[in-house]
C-alpha cells in the first residue's frame, strides 16, 4: 500500500510538471518545433501557468514538481532510475 501511494504521488507530480511545461512550450516554442499549433492557449484566452504566474515562476514550479516527484522515489534508489529518467525528460522536453 505504501508503494502504491508513493507511485501515485510520483505520477501526480510528473503529470502536473508535464502540464506546466506544456503551457510554457505553447508560449515559447513554434508550431514546427512542437509538432502542433503553438499559441493556441493564448488565442483561446485559457488560464495557463505562464498567463497566471509568468514564465520564470512557471519554470520554477515545474522544477519543484519534478523535485517532489523524485523525492517520492528516493527510498527505492537505483530501482527507480527508469521512472526518474521520465521525470527528467518531462522537464527537459522541447516538444
Amino acid at each position: 500500500q505504501e508503494d502504491v501511494e508513493k507511485l501515485a504521488n510520483f505520477a501526480n507530480y510528473v503529470g502536473l510538471a508535464y502540464q506546466v511545461i506544456d503551457d510554457i512550450l505553447d508560449v515559447t516554442s513554434n508550431s514546427e518545433a512542437l509538432g502542433k499549433t503553438s499559441g493556441k492557449d493564448v488565442a483561446q484566452d485559457k488560464a495557463t501557468y505562464p498567463s497566471l504566474v509568468g514564465l520564470d515562476r512557471s519554470r520554477q514550479i515545474a522544477q519543484d514538481l519534478v523535485g517532489q516527484a523524485r523525492a517520492c522515489l528516493a527510498p527505492y534508489g537505483e530501482k527507480a532510475d527508469v521512472l526518474l529518467s521520465v521525470a527528467d525528460y518531462i522537464i527537459a522536453r522541447k516538444k
